[in-house]
């Protein structure tokens, strides 16, 4: 069934790629793929079985490179499960948000299919070479989307500059997956059966480096500082989907390489690099905000956020490495990070499709442009403040449910880690500035005549929020998803 999810866009894009079609069929089947793909997800989840002793759900395993050890090995536990959910919706949402996108719809539809394809292989990918195929492609992806579907002067630098960044980064990863492939007897690419061996745990020296190269290619995709540097002009001249899955989904794809590969497959080294990677997130968590909030630039805020966001997870799982502190905490900062990037897709996903409207509308993010845009757009304005509210961590929204874990655990684990509170206080401070510049006071600037968002952009934003408003509500299903793996986490890393 894995097997059918991952390809099933590829399949989709293909044909949208080979078949010369009308532009509104290219868009219907863009959303009959994803929502097709959506369903079967749905049933991935209804489905799912918590898997015993650290197992795999769905697993499938089958020869594919035998000379070096290397299979196509594709499985599901509470690390991805959530992640493939989320990329579905995400994807699913962005197909719909674009139903009215007149630039080149066919080949479109046929990238984002093809980049959903690749995002979701790395999610399930049992198999280092696996991981780092699907990691590469997506690179390519982005870059196409950036380039060929972005505005501005711009998007052919910043579509380099990232294609560049994040390359760099996978070759790193490169570096330490082959590090790992040689530390293990017998040599193997198998995700798995390198958790158990922790071949590198008597090399601290090896260890070290192997974990530096991983830590290096995992820090530039999420990113983190001071590997942020191309995420900005990235987002700026992304079109509102591609930010939108840069965000949500492509992120993710570094935070996950931390648990599911970096911490369990080299326990002594991450135990050794855990103050590293706290501070490390510390710093993400305060320098994001700070500089997001002298942003003049909507989209560019939202994109600083995330680098915010996203140091929220590095602080997490910079705790779980301290072995002496107490194992409930660990497990407890994990289950957040984990929680926090299902959160942040959400949130952000929508945030930046909402940011979208403006540019389609007037050409400009600029904050200092508008005034009042909750009297000609009160949608827009409902919607945004609710996404706004919550990633500054609102109850009720998941946001909360993931910062008050990540926090809670965090600071059980250490107290240092509360450092980085004051960075809720300064998201807060950004986002109400933000909405108060743009949204209140007396309609001036390219606020006169803006038109409400349409039923077709709004539609995939609510349903990014009520997923999020549910996992606020009742996080319940998704912590009892997310828990047993995060436990199973922290007791690898303990070793």
């Amino acid at each position: 069934m894995l097997t059918v999810i991952v390809f099933l866009p590829l399949v989709a894009a293909a044909a949208l790629a080979l078949v010369r079609v009308s532009d509104r069929t290219a868009r219907w089947a863009w959303v009959a793929a994803t929502v097709a793909d959506l369903a079967l997800v749905t049933a991935l989840c209804v489905g799912y079985e918590t898997p015993a002793d650290g197992g795999l759900a769905y697993e499938v395993q089958a020869r594919w490179i035998p000379s070096v050890n290397s299979s196509y090995h594709v499985g599901v536990d509470g690390l991805s499960l959530p992640l493939v959910a989320l990329t579905a919706i995400v994807f699913c949402a962005c197909a719909v948000y674009s139903l009215r996108e007149d630039r080149r719809p066919r080949q479109l539809a046929a990238l984002f299919l093809a980049l959903q394809a690749t995002c979701l292989g790395l999610f399930v990918a049992q198999d280092l070479i696996l991981f780092f195929l699907f990691f590469d492609l997506s690179i390519v992806g982005m870059y196409a989307a950036i380039a060929g579907w972005g505005h501005g002067e711009q998007r052919g630098r910043s579509a380099l500059q990232f294609f560049l960044y994040t390359f760099l980064g996978s070759l790193a990863l490169l570096l330490g997956f082959i590090g790992l492939y040689l530390a293990a007897d017998p040599h193997t690419f198998d995700i798995p059966e390198l958790v158990a061996a922790a071949p590198l745990a008597d090399s601290p020296v090896a260890g070290g480096f192997v974990l530096a190269a991983l830590l290096v290619g995992l820090a530039i995709k999420t990113p983190t500082v001071p590997f942020h540097t191309w995420l900005p002009p990235a987002h700026t001249d992304a079109s509102a989907i591609g930010s939108a899955v840069l965000a949500a989904v492509l992120l993710k794809m570094g935070t996950y390489g931390f648990v599911r590969i970096a911490m369990p497959a080299m326990p002594d080294a991450w135990q050794g690099a855990a103050w590293i990677v706290l501070a490390v997130g510390v710093v993400s968590v305060l320098y994001g905000a700070l500089v997001a909030l002298a942003q003049t630039d909507l989209k560019r805020m939202i994109a600083y956020t995330s680098i915010n966001h996203m140091g929220y997870v590095l602080v997490a799982v910079g705790a779980a490495g301290l072995v002496g502190s107490g194992t409930a905490a660990r497990e407890l900062a994990v289950t957040g990070a984990v929680t926090q990037m299902v959160s942040h897709g959400l949130l952000t996903g929508a945030l930046f499709l909402l940011a979208g409207v403006l540019h389609q509308r007037t050409g400009s993010y600029a904050m200092g442009e508008y005034g009042g845009l909750a009297r000609p757009a009160p949608v827009l304005a409902g919607l945004f403040a609710v996404a706004a509210f919550g990633s500054l961590g609102i109850p009720a929204l998941s946001g909360f449910v993931a910062e008050f874990q990540v926090f809670a655990g965090s600071i059980g684990a250490t107290a240092w880690a509360a450092i980085a509170l004051p960075g809720i206080l300064l998201t807060a401070a950004l986002f109400l500035r933000a909405l108060q510049r743009v949204f209140t006071g007396e309609t001036r600037g390219r606020s006169v005549g803006f038109a409400d968002v349409r039923a077709v952009q709004a539609g995939p934003v609510i349903g990014l929020l009520l997923l999020s408003l549910a996992v606020g509500v009742a996080p319940w299903p998704l912590l009892d998803v997310i828990t047993p793996a995060t436990s199973l986490v922290v007791e690898l890393v303990s070793r």
